[in-house]
């Protein structure tokens, strides 16, 4: 794993570190659970409040994905030129602001200007999220602390699909927009802590780092890895994109018991991260990866039947994988490139997952109005979940350390 370096004649304080571990995760969930994934949540009133059709529904969120690609090529260009601690709080940053505009947007070009400014801040605040991370706790330890991010975004989707469904219940579809203004708050509120209290430092840039592709194919298994993550992210969007969208329109779900399985995969997706690095820990990551794409086609299969019991359980089951597989992508990477070429390789390896994500939303929406229905959507991402494993599969079978 990446030995990033305190500053010098500093010893790591356990307290201290752990406590921005938090600071990392609750951030995380700023950037990926607010500025991202949040627009899934709240789709259905977005879409009725506005009178979009799921095919200009999708390419919003693409808009948002696609901001997110640009971010994983600044950051791979500007890892060379910054620490990743500064990246971060750029990202923090530019997903706050993205919020705040989305919480005054009443029209489909702005909002996707807004989710634009979220995702590419998403980009620069998770790819280095997880090393900084790793970096405030001894190194015993740094596998819990990746691990502990992801909860962050659990956190975050469980707090956006509580607030969104308190609200629209007593507000109606237009409080869509008091779901971002609250989520501004919070981001604000983890931005000033985070310039207060997250001062540890990387080892200092340097012009000698590889770019992205060339420091990623240094990395042993660099290629089942990258088809891992790019599956990841076509499959994740179309299931955590259209869920509550599917629920409503196809299983005639109310928007509160939708809301709820929503925030059920919330909590769930805090579990994911630390119970898989624990798996992983004692069989491998790339057994545990398998392992994981091959129980995403059966949780989908189950939420597809609608009944109200077994869907519950497979949203469940859906939060711990979503947390689950970048987790483990993410400690793949943590653990077999070294601190200059860990940027980069991340960096490079989120491009191919954000061009997954970006290409997944327009073509789900598109299948949807097309079909009028999310059933093709979810078998197809369903179906991804087995070429995952096939990917998985390929990775060697004990990491280099």
């Amino acid at each position: 794993m990446p030995q990033l370096q305190s500053p010098p004649g500093k010893t790591i304080d356990l307290y201290r570190g752990w406590w921005i571990v938090l600071l990392i995760a609750l951030s995380a969930a700023v950037g990926q659970a607010f500025g991202r994934f949040s627009y899934g949540v709240i789709l259905p009133a977005i879409r009725d409040n506005l009178g979009i059709t799921n095919t200009l529904a999708g390419l919003i969120g693409g808009a948002n994905v696609g901001a997110y690609l640009l971010g994983t090529l600044f950051v791979a260009w500007a890892s060379n030129r910054s620490s990743l601690l500064n990246l971060m709080r750029c990202g923090l940053a530019l997903a706050t602001l993205g919020l705040l505009i989305a919480s005054f947007s009443r029209s489909p070009l702005p909002l996707a200007i807004a989710l634009s400014i979220a995702g590419f801040g998403g980009a620069c605040l998770w790819i280095p999220a997880p090393v900084l991370a790793a970096d405030a706790v001894p190194p015993a330890k740094r596998g819990i602390a990746v691990g502990l991010v992801s909860t962050g975004i659990g956190l975050g989707v469980a707090f956006v699909s509580l607030a969104s469904g308190t609200l629209r219940s007593s507000y109606g579809d237009d409080a869509w927009a008091d779901v971002y203004a609250i989520q501004f708050a919070v981001g604000f509120v983890l931005f000033v802590l985070v310039l207060i209290y997250v001062r540890h430092q990387q080892v200092a840039a340097t012009t000698q780092q590889s770019s992205g592709l060339s420091a990623l194919t240094k990395m042993p298994g660099w290629l089942p890895i990258l088809a891992v993550y790019a599956t990841f992210g076509s499959m994740y969007l179309l299931v955590m994109g259209f869920l509550t969208t599917r629920l409503e329109d196809d299983s005639l779900w109310s928007s509160a018991d939708a809301a709820f399985a929503f925030t059920t995969m919330g909590f769930a997706m805090i579990l994911g991260g630390p119970a898989f690095i624990l798996v992983a820990q004692q069989i491998g990551v790339r057994a545990t990866l398998a392992g994981a794409f091959g129980l995403w086609p059966i949780f989908v299969g189950v939420v597809m039947t609608g009944y109200s019991a077994p869907t519950m359980f497979a949203c469940i089951g859906l939060g711990v994988l979503f947390s689950a597989i970048p987790t483990l992508v993410t400690l793949y990477v943590v653990e077999n490139t070294t601190t200059k070429n860990y940027g980069p390789s991340f960096a490079a390896a989120t491009l191919a997952f954000g061009i997954a994500q970006t290409i997944a939303p327009p073509i789900g929406g598109y299948i949807a109005d097309y079909t009028g229905a999310f059933t093709l959507v979810f078998l197809l991402a369903g179906a991804l979940g087995l070429v995952g494993l096939l990917a998985a599969l390929r990775l060697p079978r004990a990491a280099p350390r």
